[in-house]
């Protein structure tokens, strides 16, 4: 059973930054590919950024140039940098794994979900 768990949200300003990550069990990173996504209330879950099994990147408009995704393959961990952050990006982020090793920015295309951890931004 995949588990993956985010850790890292919390509150910022408006230009602030924070630094997201996802630990996973019964999963090999480095054969995957692994994405990050969010949801704002009244709003459908969302691409930002993922990352294929090896290092090939792709980012939602919304996420390029602020957002640099990453993974170690040592440690099992994806994260996700989050810079010049704006109320607009306040949501509950997900870390999710295919099953394959393509890119994919597409949420159907993930089987495996963390629990989510919320971002704020303020204004």
């Amino acid at each position: 059973q995949v588990q993956l768990v985010e850790s890292g949200g919390g509150s910022v300003q408006a230009g602030g930054s924070l630094r997201l990550s996802c630990a996973a069990s019964e999963y090999t990173f480095s054969r995957y590919c692994m994405g990050w996504f969010r949801q704002a209330p009244g709003k459908e879950r969302e691409a930002v950024a993922a990352i294929d099994d090896i290092g090939n990147k792709a980012y939602a408009a919304s996420a390029k140039g602020r957002f640099t995704i990453s993974k170690d393959n040592a440690k099992n961990t994806l994260d996700l940098q989050m810079t010049s952050l704006k109320p607009v990006d306040t949501a509950m982020y997900y870390c999710a794994a295919r099953d394959s090793p393509d890119l994919s920015l597409t949420v159907d295309a993930f089987p495996y979900w963390g629990q989510g951890t919320q971002v704020t931004v303020s204004s």
